[in-house]
Parts: structure tokens; C-alpha cells; sequence
């Protein structure tokens, strides 16, 4: 435990953060599954659920959640899936 006063600071704030960043992936995580789960439902709302998901990884990505490179791959895998399964149906 640490005994400096701003160190006491730190250590809460690290807190703090830490529940956020952990409550923001895990939004992302609940988007992205949404869409895996429409994709395989065949839903009519695919195509808003992958929109939702796309502007929840641009925002984990400014946000520093996670690379910007994670978020464009994951973002044209998940186009990629929605495309496929559209010219099958």
C-alpha cells in the first residue's frame, strides 16, 4: 500500500480506470457478439448491428482500448462475414 499522498491518489484513480476500460471492452465485446448472432440468425437488422459494432470499434480504437489496426481487421473480417452470407441468401 503505498504511503505517499499522491501515490494514494494514483492507486484510486488506477481504480477507476481500470473499472472503466474493463466496462468499455466488455460493451464492445456484447456489440460484436450482437452481430455474430444476427449473421447466424439470418436477422433483417444485420446490417444496422454491423454498423453499431463498426462505430464501437472506431471508438475503442480512439479511445486507446485497443490498436487501430485490431479495429480495422475485426471491422473487414465482420464485412467480409456479412457480405458472404448476403450473396448466399
Amino acid at each position: 500500500m503505498p504511503n505517499i499522498k499522491s501515490a494514494i491518489k494514483r492507486a484510486q484513480l488506477n481504480k477507476i480506470k481500470y473499472a472503466k476500460n474493463t466496462a468499455a471492452k466488455s460493451a464492445l465485446k456484447t456489440s460484436i457478439r450482437n452481430f455474430e448472432e444476427a449473421i447466424n440468425n439470418n436477422a433483417e437488422n444485420a446490417v444496422e448491428v454491423l454498423q453499431k459494432a463498426s462505430r464501437a470499434l472506431d471508438k475503442a480504437a480512439s479511445k486507446g482500448l485497443i490498436h487501430k489496426n485490431k479495429a480495422a481487421r475485426k471491422k473487414s473480417r465482420m464485412t467480409k462475414k456479412y457480405s458472404q452470407t448476403t450473396k448466399a441468401s
